[in-house]
Parts: structure tokens; C-alpha cells; sequence
């Protein structure tokens, strides 16, 4: 089924809102740093003007018939519904298995296409685990999004310990872009080329490529990335860029620069790390908007939603408004092509390790139990198949 839809109108969008009940309470907000946005009240859902959608890959639903996995329901609303993949449970696990195969169209690797992952040694490459996803998408009819090539965290020590000229982390980069993408050719939907590059006032994060390279790093990741394979699309990412701040507006900056340079940028990935006691961000819709009258592609890539422990019955309703609110602001979005949770059980979530006292982020809960998260989103998607 190709991908495609119809520009949403003031109708689907205040339909949307109203099936899942009333505005939400203080909705989900920034999940890293909070930040001071109000919450998004069902007027500010507003139809976008028409852009003209990007190329998408076809979604091979998991059944024929009438839709009923998330897979099935996002082919109808034209958008790729996705999971970030922890390969140990994936291998352990055959309920976790089984959910990923039939529910989701693409999948992300969490960690084991990081660098750390793929070259621990200098020179000596592991691909296994990460192959190992890429054949399982390959057998289920799910793409895969490639993540991530250049960030601050998860290198190698012999990367951050190693006493290296200009010159040499210059070459270093190049050479890691040129063989994991290359090594993938093909194989990879999206590549989340540079991760996490900006602070949250718009100024560039001080990395050791941006210390040593300045901030031309991101333009020579992006061509040496489209030169090892060229049909690959090219993304930048981030987290709390969900609504209109100083940060998305850096992103913005850059990459109308980028695409007047001619650099292949093909995306805007926005991960959608949020947290119920935080205000849900300013202007979704508006922010995607813009990116996407740039020409390019927008998606939502990391998206969870956190909260303080325990749950309890007004903390999750909160959750399924923010979970629902993000789908909905990309189903508005004509080149919004995918809405990525990252994990979709909270028997693996990454948040208690992180956040102390917090957890409960995913759609799932601990034994495989849809939480309101769950059914929102399901909801969501149908209402919008119905209306295309």
C-alpha cells in the first residue's frame, strides 16, 4: 500500500481530540530539561497548508483484511507506526518477539548500531547484533532506521581517550560514516546521521567534533553518509524540538542553511521524550510545519511518555493525551512519515535507569497489558484511516 493522505481538516482534527475525551490535564511535556511551554489546547490542532508529500517506502501490512495490529491501522492513515529494538530481549523474549513482528512497520536499533557497538576496537568492526535486526525486519517487511552515526555519547574509549590531531578525528569520522553506512547499503530507511548536536538555548553542545572540527562536522557527515549510499534518507535528531523553542529554531536555521548548500538532508527527527508533570510544548503542529516547508521530512523517533511512580488513573489518562497528541500532530503533516515509541513495554524501558522515582513510560506495561497509551493511539489511527 503506498503511502499517502489526504491533508487533514479542522474536523478530523477536532474529532480526534474529541473521541479520546476532553483537553488533557497538564499533559506530557520536555523529558530531558523541562522547559516553560503551555499546554495545547484542541483549538491549536489546525489544518496545514498543503505541502507535497516526500517519497515514502510502501507499508506491508502484518495482515489481510480489516486493520486491527497498529501496523495495519497506521497503512491506512499513511504513516509508519515504530519501535526502537533492545536485541538481548529480542532474543530472549519470545512475547517481545512476536509483538515487534506483527505490530510495528519499521524498527530503530536502541544501541547496536552506535559506535561503541560497532567498532569497540580501532579497525575491528562487529556487525553481528545489528545485522541480526536488520535480517529480522527483512523477514517481517519492516524497515529499519539506522541509529546513530555521530552523538557525544555511547563512543568508543578508544575514540574519547585517544589523543588524536584535527586532522586525524577528521579522517576518524569520515572513515566510521563511510563504512557502517556502507557496510548497511540498501538495508537502511533513515539515517540518523548527527544526534543531539545543539543546546537547549540554540548554541552548538560542546563535543569533541565540534571543538575540534567546528560546526562543518554536520554538512561533511551528511555527504560522506549520501555518498556511501545514496538512496539512504538523512536525518538530524533531537530531543525537546517537539514544539517551536530556541533549540528547534537552531535546527530550523541549520537546515534551511544545509539545504541552500546543497547538503543532502532528507529529515527532521524529533525523539518525543516527554514526562505528564511537565506542560505538553508549544505549537506541534505549527513546528512540524515549517520544518516541513523546508522539503523535508519530519518524524517522530523516540517517543515515551514518563511519569513519577506509581501510576495511577489521572497520570496514565495524561500519558494517552500526550501519546495521542504527538500521533495526531503528525497525522496533520503531510511529510510526517513515521511516529517511532521508543520501546513499547515497560518490562524493558530505559526511564527508571535514568529518572529515579520515574518509570511507567510505554505503551505496554510490564506483563503485556495495553495501558490507555495503548488504546489512544489505536484509536487515533482508526479515526484517521476512516477519514482519508
Amino acid at each position: 500500500m503506498k503511502v499517502t493522505r489526504a491533508v487533514a481538516t479542522t474536523a478530523t482534527a477536532t474529532a480526534l481530540l474529541i473521541s479520546l475525551g476532553a483537553a488533557a490535564p497538564a499533559a506530557a511535556g520536555v523529558a530531558h530539561h523541562p522547559v516553560k511551554p503551555g499546554p495545547l489546547p484542541p483549538g491549536k490542532l489546525i489544518p496545514p497548508p498543503p505541502v507535497k508529500p516526500g517519497p515514502h517506502p510502501p507499508v506491508k501490512p502484518g495482515k489481510p483484511g480489516s486493520p486491527s495490529t497498529l501496523r495495519e491501522l497506521a497503512a491506512k492513515a499513511g504513516v509508519h507506526i515504530s519501535t526502537a529494538v533492545d536485541m538481548t530481549s529480542l532474543a530472549e523474549d519470545s512475547t517481545y518477539r512476536e509483538y515487534i513482528a506483527r505490530e510495528f512497520s519499521t524498527v530503530t536499533a536502541e544501541n547496536v548500531m552506535k559506535w561503541e557497538s560497532t567498532e569497540p576496537e580501532r579497525g575491528v568492526h562487529n556487525w553481528e547484533e545489528a545485522d541480526r535486526l536488520v535480517n529480522f525486519a527483512r523477514a517481517n517487511g519492516q524497515l529499519v532506521r539506522g541509529h546513530t552515526l555521530v552523538w557525544h555519547n555511547q563512543n568508543p574509549a578508544w575514540l574519547t581517550e585517544g589523543n588524536f590531531s584535527k586532522k586525524e578525528l577528521r579522517d576518524i569520522l569520515r572513515k566510521h560514516i563511510m563504512d557502517e553506512v556502507r557496510h548497511f547499503k540498501g538495508r537502511i530507511w533513515h539515517w540518523d546521521v548527527a544526534n543531539e548536536i545543539f543546546n537547549e538555548d540554540g548554541t552548538w553542545r560542546d563535543t569533541i567534533w565540534y571543538r575540534a572540527l567546528g560546526p562543518s562536522y554536520v554538512a561533511d557527515a551528511l555527504r560522506w553518509a549520501h555518498q556511501a549510499d545514496p538512496k539512504a534518507k538523512l536525518y538530524l535528531n533531537d530531543y525537546n524540538v517537539e514544539g517551536i523553542n530556541p533549540k528547534s529554531d537552531a535546527y530550523y536555521k541549520l537546515i534551511k542553511d544545509l539545504r541552500r548548500q546543497g547538503v543532502p538532508i532528507h529529515g527532521f527527527g524529533i525523539q518525543g521524550h516527554l514526562g505528564v508533570q511537565y506542560p505538553y510544548p508549544n505549537e506541534v503542529v505549527e513546528n512540524l510545519q515549517r520544518f516541513a516547508d523546508l522539503g523535508v521530512e519530519i518524524a517522530f523517533t523516540e517517543v515515551d511518555v514518563r511519569m513519577p511512580m506509581p501510576p495511577d488513573a489521572t497520570k496514565l489518562q495524561a500519558q494517552a493525551h500526550s501519546y495521542s497528541g504527538l500521533l495526531q500532530a503528525c497525522l496533520l503533516v503531510k511529510r510526517c512519515v513515521s511516529y517511532t515509541v521508543w520501546g513499547f513495554t515497560d518490562k524493558y524501558s530505559w526511564v527508571p535507569d535514568w529518572f529515579e522515582g520515574e518509570g511507567a513510560a510505554n505503551l505496554l506495561d510490564e506483563n503485556y497489558q495495553p495501558k490507555p497509551a495503548h488504546n489512544a493511539i489505536v484509536q487515533t489511527l482508526r479515526l484517521a484511516g476512516q477519514r482519508r
